[in-house]
């Protein structure tokens, strides 16, 4: 768990914490303007994409709502959205908190946090706040540009309403 009252991290200088806060807002942004096809384009070829409740996450344990391996398989549940799923249109709109930055185990790769809350419109109208949660990512520097190796969605609470059509 990451203590507040630690320094930042030093391991990356500021230029790497302003392109991994760039990510962080880039893809809230992308998901708000209905950009799905760039959705997998945020991620390395083998990241992991895994939503689960603060609960499952606290406990250690592997269960989730989601889980995404690779960027292929993000692919194919954008792929879905287009075709297979069948919701009733509504579109997100991110909250997201300043970033907090914390030394990993590994070169190259910072361990960034961003608390988030999701707006959710539905085309009648109708908003409700559809989550709240952590980002909890693994980001690094791939082909040129910031992607993220690990994103875990970790939501307050375990009760989702419907079937997560949009990613978070």
């Amino acid at each position: 768990m990451h203590n507040i009252l630690e320094k930042p991290a030093k391991s990356m200088d500021a230029p790497a914490h302003d392109l991994a806060a760039e990510l962080v807002a880039a893809y809230a942004h992308a998901l708000d303007d209905m950009q799905m096809d760039a959705w997998p384009e945020f991620f390395t070829a083998d990241a992991l994409y895994h939503v689960t409740t603060r609960e499952n996450h606290e406990a250690g344990l592997p269960i989730g709502i989601v889980r995404c391996l690779g960027r292929g398989m993000m692919t194919d549940r954008v792929k879905a959205f287009h075709s297979a799923n069948i919701f009733e249109p509504h579109v997100y709109n991110h909250v997201i908190g300043r970033p907090a930055f914390s030394d990993t185990q590994s070169p190259g790769v910072l361990s960034v946090r961003s608390n988030f809350q999701i707006v959710r419109t539905m085309e009648s109208g109708r908003m409700d706040l559809f989550a709240v949660g952590k980002y909890l990512d693994e980001v690094v520097l791939d082909e040129g540009r910031a992607r993220f190796q690990k994103r875990v969605v970790v939501l307050d609470s375990r009760y989702v309403d419907i079937l997560i059509v949009i990613p978070l």
